[in-house]
């Protein structure tokens, strides 16, 4: 069940609006695509955790490796699927970003759980982990083999117009938001929900919309 998992007046304010609207937001807010009956997906969470620097509100992403046989290359949040030691969704999206980026869990306090979003090219059932970067770590990319790169990416980026648009598919209607920041072209699931929460947050600005670029062999301007 997606809502609070703490008291939202102890959260950041500026975090706040994300966790407050976690418990009204549905699937339909993030994708047209329902989950499978239950057992036809499996299970896996990411962590989308939000910091603070000098510039403002930033989120942790990291760049996958190229040589992976699956989503190769992409921009994602920490996360993957779950195991079966895992205690629910928070503990694998806490879990798996520790493995991925070696930040301290001692200094990540979850604070909402988003609804779950099928992936239909990885057939996993992702919960989105909301938490607050109490005490921020050194990242890295801890395997050169799974990760190229991790980034703390500030949402004054993320918002500024220059850096957005749309990306399509050719021979497909299938088209979404991307981000070129910081060297990181970030789309497909992961723009979308970058894309949603900026917008629930009240962080967005307006962006040109009707800025549609080619996905194959994308450049940024």
């Amino acid at each position: 069940m997606n809502g609070p998992l703490v008291d939202v007046a102890s959260v950041p304010s500026w975090l706040r609006p994300l966790v407050e609207a976690s418990a009204q937001l549905d699937v339909s807010a993030f994708t047209r695509v329902r989950p499978p009956p239950n057992g036809q997906a499996r299970s896996a969470s990411v962590l989308i955790l939000f910091g603070e620097s000098a510039r403002g509100p930033d989120v942790l992403l990291l760049r996958r490796a190229d040589t992976l046989g699956s989503h190769a290359g992409q921009v994602a949040f920490p996360g993957g699927g779950a195991e079966d030691h895992d205690d629910g969704p928070v503990a694998t999206a806490v879990r798996e970003a520790e493995e991925e980026t070696g930040v301290d869990p001692a200094g990540v306090r979850p604070v909402a759980l988003l609804p779950e979003l099928f992936v239909p090219v990885s057939r996993f059932a992702v919960t989105p982990v909301l938490a607050h970067w109490v005490n921020p770590s050194s990242v890295h990319a801890v395997d050169p083999g799974e990760t190229a790169a991790v980034a703390r990416v500030t949402v004054a980026d993320l918002v500024d117009p220059a850096n957005r648009f749309q990306v399509r598919r050719a021979g497909t209607n299938w088209k979404g938001p991307a981000f070129a920041v910081d060297g990181m072209f970030i789309w497909g699931f992961t723009g979308g929900l970058l894309s949603t929460l900026l917008s629930v947050a009240g962080w967005e600005r307006e962006w040109d919309r009707g800025d549609v670029r080619d996905l194959a062999g994308w450049e940024p301007k």
